[in-house]
C-alpha cells in the first residue's frame, strides 16, 4: 500500500510559482502587487478601481450539510473545484476566508484545504499571513480605547458608562477575558466598569471590512458603529468621538485582498474571516468582486452548513454587494450522513446504507433551502477511503428524487483530476444561465418577521420565541431607522435547531432568541439563539501543546 502523506508533507513538496506569475494569470501587472515575500501579495486598490467597467464572471458558492465530527471538507472542495475548472479550460479563481489564530491553537488546527487540494503557503496563511487580523484587532481596540478616553476627559457625548456596548477583541481563545472589570487602580486609570473581550473574528470591524466596497465605504461604516448609549438612550457612534478616520488608516492595507495560489498554481484570494455562527461567515466583498472581474469562474465558500453559511451569503453578502450567484455545490460525505443517521463516530468506517439514507434527510433539507434562493445546485460527495459504492449510490439515488445530481469527488487524493466531473457539471449549470437568484425576505419586512421567516423556512421550526425585553429591542431598532437591515442569525452550527445534539433534519422545534445586537456599521442585526460564545475557550488539550519547531526550523503540529 502506498504511503499516505500528510497535508503538510504534500504542501512542502509542491512547486510554487512566484506571486508575480500567479498575478499574471489574472492579468494583474507586477507593479499592482504589494508582495509579502515571493509567494503572497496584496492587490492594489488602484488596480481594483480600474476594473469597475469589466463584466463579471460566474459566481459559484460551495456550502455543505450540517457539520459533524466526521468531517465534510468544504474548503478542500472549494480549492479542488477551482483547480478542476482550470483543468477543463475555464479561467477560474477561488475566494476563501483567512483562518483565525484562536481555533488554530485551540482544537481545529490549520485551515487551508487538505490533501492535493490546498492553498499555499499554508503555514503563513494559518499564522500571521499579511497581518490583516492584527490590523483589525488594532483598529477595533483603538476605538475601545478612545471610548474610555472620551469618558475620562469629561465625557462630552454624555455616554452612560453602564450602557457602553463596544467590547475589546483578541485573536486568541481566552475564556478568562469574556467578562472583566476595567479601569481599576485609581482615579488616573479612568472610571471602573464591567467590560469584556470577543475574539477578533467576531468583531464588527471584521464584518465591516468584509462588507465594504472601498475605503470611503469602510470609513462611513466604521463611523456608524454604535459604541454605547446616553442616559436618554440615544446612540453614540464612533463618528461622534472622531475615531473613524484613524481606524481607516490602520485598515488601509488590510482592505486590499491577498493573492496566493493552490498546489496546482491557480490563483486564490484569501481575505477576511468573520465567524459563521456569530457573524456572516464569508470572505470579503472586495476580494469576491475583484476576482469576478478577473476570472470567468469564481469559487467561494460560506461557513458551516447551508442553514448558516449559505443563508447569510445570500441574504446578507449578496443582498448588500449586489452579487448574483450562478450555482451552488452542497458538500456531503458518507461518514457525515451516517453520523446524522445516528451512527457513533467510532463506527463510521463500517458500511451502513440504512444510516446513510436516514441521515440524508439533513442533505435534503439543505437542498430544498438552496432552491428557495433560485440557485441551481449539485451535490459533491467528498470521498473517504472507507466509503463503499453502495453507500455512494444511496446518496445519488436520494438526490435524484430532488432532481439534483450527486457527483463523486476524489480531489483530496487526486487533485483536479479527481473533481473534473463536478467541475464540468458546475460549468454546465452556470453557463446555462439557469439561476434566478432572490433573497429569502424583502428589506421592508419587519425585523421580527425576518427572524421568523428564517426559522420556519430554513430551520424547519414551528415558531420563534423571545421575552418581552428582547421583543422591545426589535421595536426600538426599527424606530431608530434600522428596520431595513437583514438579520444575522447566531446559533449552533451542528443542528437546524438550537440544540446541537439534534442531528438530521429536526422539525416542530421552537427557536428561542436570547439576545439581539445592533451592528450599525456592518448594517445587520445579530440575533443570538441559544448558547453562543463570542470568545471561545481552549479545550482540555489545545493544539498549542503540540505545535512547535523541529530541528530544521519547520513548523510541526499545526496541521
Amino acid at each position: 500500500m502506498a504511503e499516505v502523506k500528510s497535508d503538510i508533507e504534500i504542501a512542502r513538496a509542491a512547486s510554487p510559482q512566484t506571486i508575480q506569475e500567479i498575478g499574471a494569470k489574472l492579468g494583474i501587472p507586477t507593479q499592482e502587487l504589494l508582495p509579502f515575500g515571493h509567494d503572497k501579495a496584496k492587490v492594489s486598490a488602484r488596480f481594483i478601481a480600474s476594473l469597475k467597467d469589466r463584466p463579471d464572471g460566474h459566481l459559484i458558492l460551495v456550502t455543505a450539510i450540517s457539520p459533524t465530527p466526521a468531517g465534510e471538507g468544504k474548503t478542500t472542495t472549494t480549492v479542488g473545484l477551482g483547480d478542476g475548472l482550470n483543468r477543463i479550460g475555464r479561467k477560474a479563481a477561488i475566494c476563501v476566508r483567512e483562518p483565525s489564530l484562536g481555533p488554530c491553537f485551540g482544537m481545529k488546527g490549520g485551515a487551508a484545504g487538505g490533501g492535493y487540494a490546498q492553498v499555499i503557503p499554508m503555514e503563513d496563511i494559518n499564522l500571521h499571513f499579511t497581518g490583516d487580523f492584527h490590523a483589525i484587532t488594532s483598529a477595533h481596540n483603538l476605538l475601545a480605547a478612545m471610548v474610555d478616553n472620551h469618558i475620562y476627559w469629561g465625557n462630552e457625548q454624555n455616554i452612560d458608562t453602564r450602557r457602553v456596548v463596544f467590547r475589546r477583541v483578541l485573536d486568541m481563545n481566552d475564556r478568562a477575558l469574556r467578562q472583566i472589570v476595567s479601569s481599576l487602580g485609581g482615579v488616573s486609570n479612568g472610571f471602573p466598569r464591567e467590560a469584556g473581550f470577543d475574539i477578533t473574528v467576531a468583531s464588527e470591524v471584521m464584518a465591516i471590512l468584509c462588507l465594504s466596497n472601498d475605503l470611503d465605504d469602510l470609513e462611513r461604516r466604521l463611523g456608524n458603529i454604535v459604541i454605547g448609549y446616553r442616559r436618554d438612550k440615544t446612540a453614540v457612534t464612533a463618528a461622534d468621538i472622531k475615531a473613524a478616520g484613524a481606524m481607516t488608516v490602520l485598515l488601509q492595507q488590510a482592505m486590499q485582498p491577498n493573492l496566493v495560489q493552490t498546489l496546482e498554481n491557480n490563483p486564490a484570494f484569501i481575505h477576511g474571516g468573520p465567524f459563521a455562527n456569530i457573524a456572516h461567515g464569508c470572505n470579503s466583498v472586495v476580494a469576491t468582486k475583484t476576482a469576478l472581474k478577473l476570472a470567468d469562474f469564481v469559487v467561494t465558500e460560506a461557513g458551516f452548513g447551508a442553514d448558516l453559511g449559505a443563508e447569510k451569503f445570500f441574504d446578507i453578502k449578496c443582498r448588500k454587494a449586489g452579487l448574483h450567484p450562478s450555482a451552488a455545490v452542497v458538500v456531503a460525505t458518507v461518514r457525515a450522513l451516517k453520523h446524522h443517521g445516528g451512527v457513533a463516530k467510532e463506527d463510521l468506517n463500517k458500511e451502513n446504507v440504512e444510516a446513510v439514507t436516514k441521515g440524508a434527510a439533513n442533505l435534503g433539507r439543505h437542498l430544498r433551502n438552496i432552491a428557495k434562493f433560485g440557485v441551481p445546485a449539485v451535490v459533491g460527495i467528498n470521498r473517504f477511503g472507507s466509503d463503499t459504492m453502495a453507500e455512494i449510490e444511496a446518496i445519488q439515488a436520494y438526490c435524484a428524487e430532488f432532481g439534483v445530481e450527486a457527483i463523486l469527488c476524489e480531489h483530496w487524493a487526486k487533485g483536479s483530476e479527481g473533481i473534473e466531473a463536478l467541475a464540468r457539471k458546475v460549468a454546465e449549470l452556470a453557463e446555462a444561465e439557469q439561476a434566478q437568484f432572490r433573497t429569502l425576505y424583502p428589506d421592508e419586512m419587519p425585523l421580527w418577521e425576518k427572524v421568523r421567516t428564517i426559522c420556519k423556512e430554513i430551520y424547519g421550526a414551528d415558531d420563534v420565541i423571545a421575552d418581552k425585553a428582547v421583543r422591545a429591542q426589535f421595536a426600538d431598532f426599527e424606530k431608530a431607522g434600522y428596520g431595513t437591515f437583514p438579520v444575522c442569525m447566531a446559533k449552533t452550527q451542528y443542528s437546524f435547531s438550537t440544540d446541537p445534539s439534534l442531528r438530521g433534519a429536526p422539525s416542530n422545534h421552537v427557536v428561542p432568541v436570547r439576545e439581539v445586537r445592533l451592528s450599525a456599521g456592518a448594517e445587520f442585526i445579530v440575533v443570538v439563539c441559544g448558547e453562543i460564545m463570542t470568545m471561545p475557550g481552549l479545550p482540555k488539550k489545545p493544539a498549542a501543546e503540540v505545535i512547535g519547531l523541529n530541528d530544521a526550523g519547520e513548523i510541526v503540529g499545526l496541521f
